[in-house]
């Protein structure tokens, strides 16, 4: 009991990163002709979201003073935004898998009510806390998981958008500021991110999985940028917008696209060339989740700039996604019998 106990006394703030990979990558089947395994997931996605949030509750209640420790800690606060953007995954789930609108209006409305509770506690913490680490100490690509929460709240408010009648307006205006201060901050934090790559040193275990975010948080933004191009009907302010939307949509995508070289040969400089150990770590849902997202805003950017040709990349990464979903999953499953 004592060793269960230490693991919920140390569980990671971004555990909830398993439901946005489970929940990306079946949304991602779902538009790319596979609705079983879409269902599937959904099944799955449903348990991990529930199971963590009793373990959750739970930690808060026996481990107050290790969770409040973690709000102050620079490599683990910016995990609790996984709460944000698991929320809102499993809406858009519901929502594009079995078309469940009110349950993923509800999910919506948690999404926000959480984004603004993380938001400005996190990074109140962090401001103002006594001790910092240096940059090269502190920064890692998980602190783009802020990014991702707020363009996951405004993908799923621009997917319930059509469904608002009259709303329509303020939702998607609502959602056009959440995207476009997820940009600004993508801007500020990536900055800090390559800073720290280029003028810093770089051992194996620095390049942890959440660098992988470098590309998600931006293939996100991509995608609420396409949500956004096609309900411009539904908005007078977005229409007046849309070539700039359009515009700014692209430089996302190709910014997430130029990321994946350079994060494929940094992991085969860390585990081929530096022979770093590959084995489960809970941070891998962070890699995953970059794959399916990328797979979901490329469809999207295929349809919004009318060009058939790019259907043959999401098409690849939907199995790249699928496969990297089962090894982690898996990886978790082998980690459970090892500890149990």
């Amino acid at each position: 009991m004592t060793g269960l106990a230490e693991r919920l006394a140390s569980m990671p703030p971004a555990s909830f990163a398993m439901v946005m990979a489970t929940g990306i990558v079946s949304i991602a089947c779902q538009l790319l002709g596979l609705p079983s395994i879409a269902v599937a997931l959904l099944g799955v996605n449903t348990l991990f979201y529930v199971t963590l949030w009793i373990l959750t509750i739970v930690r808060v209640l026996r481990h107050r003073t290790r969770v409040l420790a973690d709000f102050t800690h620079h490599g683990r606060a910016v995990g609790f935004f996984t709460t944000v953007a698991a929320t809102s995954v499993l809406g858009s789930q519901l929502l594009l898998v079995l078309g469940a609108s009110r349950v993923a209006a509800a999910c919506w409305v948690a999404a926000i009510a959480l984004w603004a509770l993380v938001t400005y506690t996190v990074f109140t913490a962090l401001t103002v806390s006594a001790q910092k680490p240096s940059l090269a100490d502190g920064i890692n690509g998980g602190w783009l998981l802020p990014v991702v929460a707020a363009q996951s709240v405004a993908v799923l408010g621009v997917q319930l958008a059509s469904a608002a009648a009259v709303r329509s307006p303020l939702a998607l205006f609502f959602c056009l500021v959440m995207w476009l201060g997820g940009g600004m901050l993508y801007i500020w934090i990536i900055s800090l991110i390559f800073y720290r790559y280029t003028f810093f040193p770089m051992s194996p275990s620095d390049l942890a999985p959440p660098y992988w975010i470098n590309m998600g948080a931006v293939a996100i933004s991509t995608l609420a940028g396409t949500l956004l191009a096609a309900a411009a009907p539904l908005s007078p302010l977005v229409q007046d917008l849309l070539p700039f939307i359009k515009g700014l949509t692209l430089l996302f995508w190709a910014t997430a696209t130029w990321w994946i070289p350079m994060l494929v040969i940094l992991g085969v400089w860390r585990h081929i060339y530096r022979r770093f150990p590959l084995r489960y770590d809970p941070l891998y849902w962070g890699a995953v989740f970059p794959l399916g997202m990328y797979t979901v805003s490329t469809l999207r950017v295929a349809t919004m700039i009318d060009e058939p040709a790019l259907l043959v990349v999401p098409r690849v990464f939907l199995y790249i996604a699928l496969a990297a979903w089962t090894l982690t999953f898996a990886g978790l499953l082998g980690s459970m019998v090892k500890k149990f």
